[in-house]
């Protein structure tokens, strides 16, 4: 039999870890002190208080539901994730190890918990994730661009490839070689004005962000 109170001692004055023994009536027999202090704002005893005082009420059930895991697979550790009330009208993530308490007579006795604050850890997560969806979203623009424009600048492009090696041609004839500038100027124009929306669209983009 795990010798649960050796735990509790152990990590009773920790400065890390939470511990908390919820009975089968679903309240607190047991918290240490960081638990107790960290959530104090909460109640200042919550000792014989329902655990789920301390939580977002959409993670009751999350509880509720590993708690009957435990009891059915015994030797096992299930983690949930538990957001818990900050004090100032939010909540922290917190990660734990449940598991399941029986007395001496093999009955279920209660619910042994320890868990850690992860609020730093699902912060950088939320950051990296959001840092990722603007490097795809700002990807798939440039992709967006390359693919519609790519035809309206190889219009002008080749145009001026081919006003190009028809000069060479013609160098001789001074009236038709002015004609030809004009188109290549022209042409250089139109793509002039397609490159500038190109990168106005970019900076129009990368600045709403």
């Amino acid at each position: 039999m795990i010798n649960f109170d050796q735990t509790c001692n152990l990590l009773k004055e920790s400065s890390f870890y939470y511990i908390i023994i919820v009975n089968m009536e679903g309240k607190y027999t047991f918290t240490n002190d960081n638990y107790s202090q960290r959530f104090s704002h909460v109640s200042s005893g919550l000792i014989g208080q329902p655990f789920h005082i301390t939580m977002h009420p959409d993670d009751v059930a999350t509880c509720e539901m590993v708690s009957q895991e435990c009891f059915k697979q015994p030797d096992k550790l299930f983690p949930p994730t538990i957001r818990k009330h900050d004090g100032q009208g939010g909540y922290i993530f917190t990660q734990w190890e449940f598991r399941a308490m029986f007395d001496e007579n093999n009955q279920p006795s209660g619910m042994f918990c320890l868990g850690y604050d992860i609020s730093e850890l699902m912060l950088e997560r939320q950051q990296s994730k959001k840092v990722s969806e603007e490097i795809n979203a700002q990807s798939s623009l440039l992709e967006e661009i390359v693919f519609t424009q790519s035809h309206t600048v190889r219009a002008p492009l080749a145009n001026l490839l081919a006003l190009t090696r028809i000069m060479k041609k013609n160098l001789h004839n001074e009236k038709y070689i002015g004609q030809v500038c004009d188109m290549v100027l022209d042409s250089a124009k139109k793509l002039d004005e397609i490159i500038t929306d190109i990168v106005f669209s970019v900076r129009k983009h990368t600045d709403s962000r």
